[in-house]
């Protein structure tokens, strides 16, 4: 949806026409503008040939019918990626915040794409209004959104940071802030703007391995943020918000899933301890999000005694873990894996 250009087709419209297309796309979900009855048929017709609605896509879902990845194509031809994660009490999407990455984590689908471009801010947006249009025919909506897809959200972060704001807007899909995420490899200069937006939202550090020389060799981001500093803004971060920090953490067999890495990882997090934003009792504030791998080439996920063995580890050092449900390995369910599939095609 280029907004610039239903600017220019209302410009001899009354002003709150705007407002009532707004409403009618992003917080009535239409898929066509003859739904709009409130707006003028001559309006309609012109909007339908001059703003069309329609998202080019494709959806794959997977066996269990618990997530859905889309792959979108935009208006230049340029091919993203988002998906739906359904839980029994919400439904999260997983938003692209940029076409590729440049972050190049040897791990990762996207990072072997490269960097074409940033999302502008209703790119990003369109990717949710996708799955709200979806999910509307089932009388759900979407309840959280996650920047995890492709791209690294703190190189893109204005547009991020607009979309953030329509998200949480009531006029847009009014959906709260503190269900709203931005996960990061750790991009410093990133972390500490966003510390000083005054803004409730949640925070991920994509963290994935504890030991400096383990990180360089396969997150290349080290080599300009370098973990102690990393660590040290997060510390920042926690200290103006009072924001609770998910530490994630992808499970490479072989590679970052010994007892001796979570030994490193416990220490690392023990250390990290901080005080309270607003309070002198001493707590964590992170918690540790195992991730098993979704398969992309080259590596190989962790097996499940691994995963439970390193668990353990960190619950006996009183480290809060989640392991995150593996969605939809069947339909490529890492991030990239289809944009990449289709380049490849072509």
């Amino acid at each position: 949806m280029n907004m610039e250009k239903l600017e220019t087709l209302l410009k001899d419209e009354k002003s709150f026409r705007k407002k009532q297309i707004i409403k009618a796309v992003f917080n009535e979900f239409i898929e066509n503008f003859d739904d709009a009855t409130n707006l003028p048929k001559d309006l309609r017709e012109k909007l339908k040939k001059e703003f069309p609605l329609k998202i080019e896509h494709k959806l794959f879902i997977s066996d269990e019918g618990k997530s859905i990845k889309a792959l979108i194509t935009l208006e230049d031809g340029q091919k993203i990626e988002s998906v739906l994660m359904r839980h029994k009490d919400r439904n999260t999407v997983c938003v692209s915040s940029q076409v590729g990455c440049a972050m190049g984590c040897a791990f990762c689908a996207t990072g072997k794409l490269g960097l074409t471009r940033n999302l502008n801010v209703y790119e990003i947006l369109g990717q949710i209004l996708l799955f709200q249009r979806l999910l509307k025919k089932e009388n759900e909506r979407v309840s959280s959104v996650v920047f995890m897809g492709m791209g690294e959200p703190l190189l893109n972060y204005e547009n991020v940071l607009s979309a953030v704001r329509l998200i949480n807007d009531k006029e847009y899909f009014n959906i709260g802030i503190r269900h709203i995420s931005i996960s990061t490899c750790g991009i410093i200069s990133g972390i500490k703007k966003l510390a000083k937006e005054n803004m409730q939202i949640n925070l991920a550090l994509s963290l994935h391995f504890s030991d400096e020389r383990k990180r360089i060799e396969f997150m290349p981001i080290e080599r300009a943020n370098h973990l102690t500093d990393t660590m040290s803004v997060i510390k920042e971060f926690i200290q103006k918000t009072g924001r609770k920090i998910m530490i994630e953490y992808l499970m490479l067999k072989g590679i970052n899933d010994s007892e001796k890495d979570a030994q490193k990882l416990a220490d690392l997090l023990i250390n990290f301890e901080t005080e309270k934003a607003h309070g002198k009792n001493k707590a964590p504030h992170y918690f540790v999000n195992i991730i098993a791998y979704n398969p992309t080439g080259g590596f190989k996920s962790s097996d499940k005694k691994s995963i439970n063995d390193f668990k353990n580890i960190l619950t006996e050092k009183g480290i809060d873990v989640v392991e995150r449900f593996r969605f939809g390995r069947e339909i490529s369910g890492a991030c990239g894996q289809l944009a990449l599939n289709n380049v490849c095609i072509k």
